[in-house]
Order: C-alpha cells, then structure tokens, then sequence
C-alpha cells in the first residue's frame, strides 16, 4: 500500500509540473502576442514637427525618437510624460504630444534669439536683452548678425557689455519684423550714434533710429524686388506717416 502511495504522490507532482510549465507557457506567448500587438500597431508612421528654425525636422525627430523603442507611441508618451526636452542647443524645452497610436506631434519651443555677433571665430548668439544664450560654429536662419556694437569681451549667459542696452529690443524687433515681412537681411550695422543700416547682399537700406520701425520695413518688402541686380542705398531715416520721404542713391 505505501508503494502505491508514493507512485500516486509522484504522479500527482508531475502532474502540477506539466500544469506550471503550460501556465508559464501561456503566460509567455501571452506577453509576445501583447509585445508583438503593440510595436505593430503602436509603430509611428506619422510625425508632426512645430516650431523649430534652427534645426530640420528630420533633426528633431532623430532627437526625439532616438534609441531602442524610439518609434514606439506607447514608449515614447511613457518617456515624456509630463516630462519636456532641454539641454538642446537653441532649444528652451520640446513637448512630444501622442495623437493617435501611429501618430506624433513634437512641438518645439526656440530660445527667443534676436541676434548674433562675431567673437574669437564663434557666433554668439544673444536674446531680447542682450544676454548670450548660445554660442556656435554655424549661422542660424533668419537671425541677423548684428555689427557696430562696441564691447570689450563676450561672457556665457551674461549681457553684452554695451553702453546702450535698449538697442537689444530695438535689434529683437528687426528680427521679428523682417520674419514677419519675409524678408532675409545679411545684418545689422549700428553706428555710434545707434542708428541702424540694414544689409541685403548688393542694398542696403538706412532706417536711422527706431521710429516707425514697422511702416519702414513694410515698404522694404516692396521696394527691394523692384531693385534686384542693383546696388546701393535706400533712405528711410527721415521717413514719417506724413513726410513719407524714401530715396534710393545708387552707388
């Protein structure tokens, strides 16, 4: 009789070992099958980029779904969640929005920049109040060079060193304006008296302080195609909403 118990025990254990191994078995081809689900149908195919200048967007998307799982929604909106992108140069933070299982929108949010200036062989780019946020090796589009300025020395996250510090609004202004109008100006020339001459390869335009800064740029737009191949210099410094004084003196 004791035999035969035992033969049953051992019986019943081999049993409950086929069951686990079953059950671990399915639990396995579960979890694959649920794998298997989500990188199809949560594979990203679609991507929406806003808001960047300085880099394309292939650039961002290379930032943001770089890595392993790096095209997965469901990787990435567990990844970002309440959670933006810094540390990026030029870049203040990047939001990455889930719009639908296969699609994303990377919303990028640009440092303000109003400027560059040249210092030691690297561009040095400064904001709306003159303080140097990045420093690079490349021009940016659609941000000025910014020459005439007198300054000793350029320090990291700190301001230019000029007398005048109100004509870093005046310069974020331009930018604004001449993005605003479509307009792409080689850069800024400010003379001592901060009085501003703006380069266009051959044209130059003198727009003098900044008063009426807006209407001046407004008649630039329709004035420079009709002066393609030539070369000189528009006046707009005694330019008023009366006066309405524009002169062109060729070279």
């Amino acid at each position: 009789m004791m035999k035969e118990k035992k033969k049953q025990r051992k019986s019943g254990n081999g049993h409950k070992k086929v069951v686990l191994f079953f059950s671990i078995l399915v639990v396995f081809v579960l979890l694959a099958a649920a794998l298997l689900y989500i990188e199809s149908t949560y594979k990203i195919r679609n991507v929406y980029v806003d808001g960047n200048v300085h880099y394309t967007d292939e650039e961002i998307m290379d930032i943001v779904m770089a890595g392993p799982l790096g095209d997965n929604s469901v990787f990435l909106s567990l990844k970002y969640k309440k959670k933006g992108i810094d540390d990026i140069p030029f870049v203040q933070t990047m939001d990455v929005a889930i719009l639908s299982p296969d699609t994303i929108r990377i919303t990028v949010y640009e440092k303000s920049l109003a400027g560059y200036v040249e210092y030691l062989g690297n561009y040095m780019y400064f904001d709306k109040d003159g303080t140097i946020v990045e420093s690079s090796t490349s021009k940016t589009v659609g941000i000025p060079q910014v020459t005439g300025l007198v300054f000793q020395y350029v320090v990291m996250y700190e301001p230019l060193p000029v007398e005048d510090k109100e004509v870093f609004e005046t310069i974020l202004d331009m930018t604004q304006l001449l993005n605003k109008y479509s307009l792409s100006a080689d850069r800024l020339y400010f003379d001592s008296n901060y009085e501003m001459t703006i380069y266009f390869e051959n044209v130059k335009a003198a727009v003098g302080a900044g008063d009426n800064i807006d209407e001046k740029v407004m008649l630039l737009q329709s004035i420079l195609p009709d002066l393609e191949g030539k070369s000189g210099t528009i006046h707009l410094e005694n330019y008023t909403e009366d006066t309405k004084n524009v002169t062109f003196e060729p070279d």
